[in-house]
């Protein structure tokens, strides 16, 4: 008889692994951060069966937030942790050096990895891809790369990740493509290289094929929920894991949605914790949408997830 699978887990010696939540970032109404909020929501995730957070991803707004901004919202998910290893700070920005000192800041706050998206100001040739990684690995904390080919137009191929890898500028990658067959050619070409869910629409897909993570970002509303989903899907105990999918997919696939950000708020805002509003360029939900995830939401707190 086949053993069944442990599901990959987080651990200190790889503190990218198990439930990785890209934590949306509350604001007050004159669009200031609420950070004592964001603790307790930090402590909230880990609370409800996460394993670490992503600050100053994407659907922490990074983009809008000063730098003193951004090295607080770093300082404050350290310290609500509790253990800086479980908290993987977003480090993308237009230049490789600027995105060096944000590693380098990391490091020095105690976290266990970074997250980093390839060049982003241009689209970048293999050569500068190679090199951008490089200068951010020099700062001494793991790199997961972060593959998001729809807004970067830089595609993190499975082989051009091996050679990332062989270069020893990441240890991991965020696989956002949708492309869940690359979990396949990803493993044929670099075993060694962790595979990271990163979009929450195909995460069952991927933990069959062998994710043993997940930055994830419907936990900000339903951690309980999302924890259960990830932990049955590595288990590959799919009587558990395909009904509570189908029954979550209705606002997972949100994640991969160009208002992704809005929408994961809003659902916070009616299953808890606040979500807030989002700071400009971001504006609230159109009423066709807005209406979608509130009804989806609803569904899902009736089914009794949380």
């Amino acid at each position: 008889m086949t053993a069944t699978p442990r599901p990959p887990t987080w651990t200190p010696e790889r503190p990218w692994r198990g439930i990785m939540v890209a934590t949306a970032l509350p604001f007050r109404d004159d669009l200031s951060i609420d950070y004592d909020a964001y603790a307790a929501h930090v402590r909230h995730l880990l609370a409800h069966g996460c394993d670490g957070v992503v600050p100053n991803g994407s659907l922490g707004e990074y983009q809008t937030l000063t730098d003193d901004e951004r090295a607080r919202v770093v300082r404050t998910a350290v310290e609500a942790a509790g253990d800086g290893t479980r908290v993987m700070p977003g480090v993308s920005a237009y230049g490789s050096a600027e995105s060096r000192r944000w590693a380098e800041q990391a490091a020095r706050a105690g976290c266990g990895s970074v997250l980093l998206l390839p060049p982003n100001a241009y689209r970048a040739d293999e050569e500068s891809v190679r090199a951008h990684y490089a200068e951010v690995a020099r700062a001494g904390v793991p790199v997961v790369a972060y593959n998001n080919p729809h807004d970067t137009r830089v595609d993190l191929t499975p082989g051009l990740l091996a050679r990332l890898h062989g270069d020893g500028g990441i240890v991991a990658v965020k696989e956002f493509s949708g492309d869940v067959r690359r979990a396949y050619e990803i493993a044929e070409l670099v075993p060694e290289l962790d595979l990271l869910a990163g979009a929450d629409d195909v995460l069952v897909e991927l933990a069959l094929a062998g994710a043993v993570g997940w930055i994830a970002g419907y936990p900000n509303a339903f951690p309980a929920a999302c924890a259960e989903l990830y932990h049955a899907a590595c288990a590959r105990d799919l009587d558990t894991a395909l009904p509570l999918y189908r029954s979550l997919h209705p606002l997972l696939r949100q994640d991969s949605a160009t208002e992704f950000v809005q929408s994961i708020k809003v659902s916070m805002d009616l299953a808890g914790p606040r979500g807030g509003p989002t700071r400009p360029p971001r504006t609230p939900l159109s009423g066709a949408t807005d209406a979608l995830v509130r009804a989806a939401t609803e569904k899902a707190l009736a089914a009794g997830h949380r």
